[in-house]
Parts: structure tokens; C-alpha cells; sequence
């Protein structure tokens, strides 16, 4: 595994995923040189990103301005999200698998889930397909933000 390319593509990975993923990490490294929490997420159809986002609570001073949430902020009103794959650097929390849920998205591709491990069971349970790609960039950049401003990662989870 290398920075350049994270991953071979895995059985469970078809060729438009890492380009959708790499829109997700770029919308983390946004929020991180914005003084934000660096966690992205990009929303794609037919292979095609469609909407991207990135957590602003510090930015707006917005409690659920979660990355996911940001990026369906961003997609705006859908007919359905059915036939979406939602793609997050970070494992998402029970906030935002709860609106993964409601809004019945099939496939959730997560860069990591070591830092964080979120409610990655409970999207498994109501039959979300999750792909865990363990993006060694994802990890050492929130490892880096949990370290440098624990206070911060504390109140976005509510800790």
C-alpha cells in the first residue's frame, strides 16, 4: 500500500471507487487547512460524483455539520438515494448512519475505521454494504488531529 495509489482494487471495489474516494479525502484536507475536523465524504451515482462535502462544524458553528451530512447538504433534493454509493474518510457515527439509513443509500465506502470506529454494525444491520478500504492517509490524518486537538475531536463526538 502506498500514499499514491492506497490500494489494489479489491473484489468488493469496482473501478470508479477510488476517484469518488479521492474526492471524500480532498474534501477532508479542505476542512483541515480550513482549521476544521478533517473528515470528507463524496456522494456518487452511475460511478459519477455527484455531491462532496466536508464536516464544518467549526467553520459554520454547526452542531451536525458532519462531513456525510455536508455532502448531502451539498446533493441537494433526490428522488432516491437508492442507487448511491456515499463515500466518507472516517467511519461514520450514529448521526450520520442514521441519515444514511433514513434515506436507505445501499453501499457506504469508508477510507478508515481505526481511529473511529462508528457505527459501522448498525449500517451492516439494516443492510448497508460496507466496504473498509484502511486508507493509511485517512489514518494518520486523523491520528495527527486527534493528537493536536483532542478538546476539538472530543466535541464533534460528543465525548
Amino acid at each position: 500500500m502506498t500514499h499514491e495509489q492506497p490500494h489494489a482494487l479489491a473484489p468488493e471495489l469496482d473501478s470508479a471507487d477510488l476517484p469518488a474516494f479521492e474526492a471524500a479525502y480532498q474534501a477532508a484536507q479542505k476542512s483541515l487547512t480550513e482549521g476544521g475536523i478533517p473528515i470528507g465524504a463524496s456522494i456518487a451515482r452511475g460511478g459519477v460524483v455527484f455531491a462532496s462535502g466536508h464536516n464544518e462544524r467549526v467553520q459554520n458553528a454547526d452542531p451536525i455539520a458532519h462531513g456525510e451530512m455536508s455532502a448531502l447538504r451539498s446533493a441537494g433534493r433526490q428522488r432516491s438515494y437508492r442507487d448511491t454509493t456515499l463515500y466518507t474518510t472516517l467511519a461514520p457515527c450514529a448521526m450520520c448512519a442514521g441519515t444514511i439509513i433514513q434515506f436507505k443509500i445501499p453501499r457506504v465506502v469508508v477510507g478508515e475505521a481505526r481511529t473511529f470506529d462508528g457505527e459501522l454494525e448498525l449500517l451492516r444491520s439494516r443492510g448497508v454494504e460496507v466496504v473498509v478500504l484502511d486508507d493509511q492517509r485517512c489514518v494518520d490524518m486523523m491520528a495527527a488531529f486527534q493528537a493536536d486537538k483532542p478538546e476539538l475531536w472530543a466535541e464533534d463526538i460528543a465525548e
